[in-house]
């Protein structure tokens, strides 16, 4: 596995290194020893998947609060995705920033996503399928969101025709309303 720093502090893009024969390729896709030596100490506790059936349906951008902070790493295993972050950690010195990475079943890259982020994505093609490891099970109650189009973030999203946005993502907070507190949203 190849652990590619990204500019925001703590996220990584991370490529697996296939060893190939006549059969096709073997590659792993998480290594604890390596994650390690990169300052990765998130455990895998849970693993999702998220099934879309068209292009332009956009999840996001969510998180989980304290203390049930996770920590991701996004795969995309059918079909391709816009993948954003957006670093939640007041004391980082990316705070305010987001990444954006498109992940496919192609280019077979992995996003690593640090606790303190949020996270969301938008499919790029019908019949997208994405999975998700996680250092936290799901706690309904901690769970956040910042809404994808928020105009002090300004990110810019594909255009794929129709965007598809659940009424939940739709009623998030903007991120200036999360500056109004004094400690970090997450």
């Amino acid at each position: 596995m190849i652990f590619r720093e990204t500019p925001l502090h703590g996220a990584f893009l991370v490529e697996p290194e296939p060893v190939a024969d006549e059969r096709g390729f073997f590659a792993r896709t998480w290594c604890t020893q390596e994650a390690r030596r990169m300052g990765v100490t998130a455990d895998v506790v849970q693993c999702n998947v998220s099934y879309n059936r068209r292009a332009g349906t956009l999840r996001g951008l969510h998180w989980q609060a304290r203390p049930h902070a996770e920590a991701k790493l996004v795969r995309c295993t059918h079909g391709a995705i816009y993948d954003v972050i957006v670093d939640l950690r007041r004391t980082s010195p990316t705070f305010g920033r987001y990444l954006a990475v498109t992940l496919s079943r192609q280019n077979r890259l992995m996003l690593y996503v640090p606790e303190g982020f949020a996270h969301g994505f938008q499919t790029l093609e019908d019949e997208t399928e994405v999975f998700y490891q996680m250092s936290a099970a799901y706690h309904a109650p901690s769970a956040r969101g910042i809404v994808w189009n928020d105009p002090t973030l300004a990110i810019p999203w594909p255009d794929v025709g129709a965007r598809i946005v659940s009424a939940r993502d739709l009623a998030l907070p903007r991120w200036e309303d999360l500056l109004a507190g004094a400690e970090d949203p997450w």
